[in-house]
């Protein structure tokens, strides 16, 4: 096809390769142009081509007419008539099923929501490690639907998530993204830390009303296909955080969070259902220790309820108590599988949380573990009042 415009050799390429036939109807001509996002191929719908009423034969030998030859294509379209679609993602994307979850919370109402094929948004708002990501990712497994994760962060932009233009074969072609690719499929798209996004998030407004989005790039509207919907997830409600825990996070628009019916509040699961996740964590590591796990779930109660009562400025999450779990399967050390685990606090909080863990070791129960965490937090309290009267007396010179 050497006397073919590179637009036109690209679309009796792909054509051929589509249909595995030279000889096409208008109706495929026009479909699948529109499928693959390049221009409408008008040179080939003429007499030049018709072999009968409303069919073309594709000009595989590359012979076009002299005007044909002569005609320039302007050089503001060339990046799109050169351009192709290329799918970013090919065969099952259904994920699998982890033997360690376990149901709890909003996972029943997370799984309704796929279920039933409807489009309809959700935020999922919690602190860190109690399972909104895992929560989504097993509902999908359980359900066989397939699942596009975006992690977001503050350089997240439309490019990334709609797509853009990719060199591919030393070819120009135009890759679709994750937002796109998940309403080609039907699938569900996870954002995951929705609130780091900046304002290019806005890009989404239109996918969030489930209306469908007109990609300007490659002059194509896309409209999504049943069974799509967006799920977004946030340790903040896209507020920014006021307490300074989640660094990066983001006051997001207003009409942007409205476009989310509905908001999860995620909290830990419970100490049974917790105690279940590191059993099936050990179990999955060949290993039980149900003593073990009892104690970890009661220390980590005592901690939360010490944060929530504003005792310490640290927490321990479902995720770090498998974390333990997992180095203890590893390495046969319950201290060490503590300490490593808790190296990443400051000193002073990693100390406390070990020998808070001591305490629980030795046999004291949560109620008298909580009452000296009080008494100790109260004289703290004194000691610095005291401090300061000290402070005060000696800078008045008496």
């Amino acid at each position: 096809m050497i006397d073919l415009r590179n637009d036109q050799k690209v679309f009796v390429e792909e054509a051929y390769k589509h249909f595995k036939t030279d000889t096409l109807t208008r109706a495929e001509i026009n479909s699948f142009y529109k499928k693959a996002g390049l221009k409408n191929p008008s040179w080939l719908k003429t007499d030049k081509y018709k072999v009968d009423r409303g069919t073309y034969k594709l000009p595989l030998d590359g012979k076009l007419t002299d005007n044909e030859k002569t005609m320039e294509v302007p050089v503001e379209e060339k990046k799109t008539e050169a351009a192709y679609v290329v799918s970013s993602l090919t065969g099952n994307i259904v994920p699998k099923k982890d033997p360690v979850f376990v149901s709890f919370g909003n996972y029943p109402d997370v799984k309704n929501i796929i279920k039933s094929g409807q489009f309809y948004p959700v935020f999922i708002t919690g602190l860190s490690g109690n399972g909104k990501t895992m929560g989504v990712t097993q509902a999908c497994a359980e359900l066989k639907k397939e699942l596009i994760r975006v992690n977001i962060t503050i350089e997240t932009d439309e490019d990334d998530l709609l797509g853009g233009y990719r060199l591919k074969d030393g070819q120009t072609v135009w890759q679709n993204g994750p937002v796109i690719e998940a309403m080609e499929r039907g699938a569900v798209l996870l954002l995951d830390e929705i609130d780091l996004a900046s304002n290019k998030i806005m890009c989404l407004q239109p996918i969030l009303e489930g209306s469908g989005v007109f990609v300007k790039k490659i002059n194509k509207f896309v409209k999504p296909k049943d069974g799509f919907t967006v799920i977004a997830t946030a340790n903040t409600k896209g507020q920014g955080s006021e307490d300074g825990k989640f660094i990066g996070t983001n006051v997001l628009n207003e009409a942007f969070l409205e476009r989310f019916p509905i908001t999860f509040e995620q909290s830990y699961p419970t100490a049974k259902i917790e105690k279940k996740i590191l059993t099936n964590t050990l179990k999955a590591a060949g290993k039980t220790d149900d003593k073990f796990v009892d104690k970890l779930t009661t220390w980590a109660d005592v901690i939360r309820k010490t944060y929530f009562d504003g005792g310490v400025d640290e927490i321990i999450s479902t995720r770090r108590l498998v974390h333990i779990t997992q180095a203890f399967a590893i390495f046969d050390d319950k201290m060490k599988a503590i300490q490593m685990c808790t190296n990443r606090f400051d000193d002073d909080t990693k100390n406390s949380f070990v020998e808070l863990y001591t305490k629980v070791d030795a046999g004291a129960n949560a109620e008298s573990i909580m009452e000296d965490q009080k008494k100790a937090s109260l004289a703290e309290q004194m000691g610095d009042n005291d401090s300061e009267s000290d402070d005060e007396e000696d800078s008045s010179g008496y």
